[in-house]
């Protein structure tokens, strides 16, 4: 049985990112599934600075240590200005400063989705371009677009086409 660990890279109560990371680590068969809140982990913001003054925090390593935990890494992410959310630019970076293979060669399922029509492809792209530098082996990508039109809280993505790309994404992994 494989071990999912997702979340939404967002620290919004209400991301559209962790019910999209929620909803697709739900999809995998024979598989149990931790949802992380990226909440339990705020840490002050980095700084080579602060870590020689303080080390790193132990969230930072909290959270390292629930990746090592996943066969599989379910991550959504929110675009803000293109880039990814600060919440999780904070965590990714103290986390880089235990391993820079942050992901520890696990399998990883990258997704992005936003309200707008091109569902957070930017930082989909980018993400999908750094992260294998920090020990991630990227099964796959996918983005949502246009939340609000494609998703139905209790039917998940109700855009069939869209649906059976990332079903056939997630049977690959």
């Amino acid at each position: 049985m494989k071990k999912i660990i997702a979340f939404g890279a967002s620290s919004s109560k209400t991301s559209i990112n962790k019910q999209l990371a929620t909803y697709v680590a739900n999809q995998f068969q024979d598989a149990t599934v931790e949802i992380l809140d990226l909440n339990d982990f705020e840490m002050p913001i980095f700084s080579t600075d602060r870590e020689a003054a303080s080390g790193i925090p132990q969230l930072a390593h909290d959270f390292y240590a629930k990746l090592g935990t996943a066969d599989v890494i379910v991550i959504s992410f929110a675009e803000h200005n293109g880039v990814y959310s600060t919440a999780f630019k904070n965590i990714f970076d103290w986390t880089s400063r235990i391993n820079a293979k942050t992901f520890q060669e696990k399998d990883v399922l990258l997704l992005a989705t936003s309200p707008g029509p091109r569902g957070a492809s930017t930082v989909l792209e980018t993400a999908n371009n750094r992260f294998p530098f920090q020990g991630a082996v990227v099964k796959g990508s996918f983005s949502l677009p246009s939340f609000y039109d494609h998703f139905d809280s209790e039917k998940g993505i109700t855009n069939e086409d869209l649906k059976n790309q990332l079903l056939e994404i997630i049977q690959s992994i």
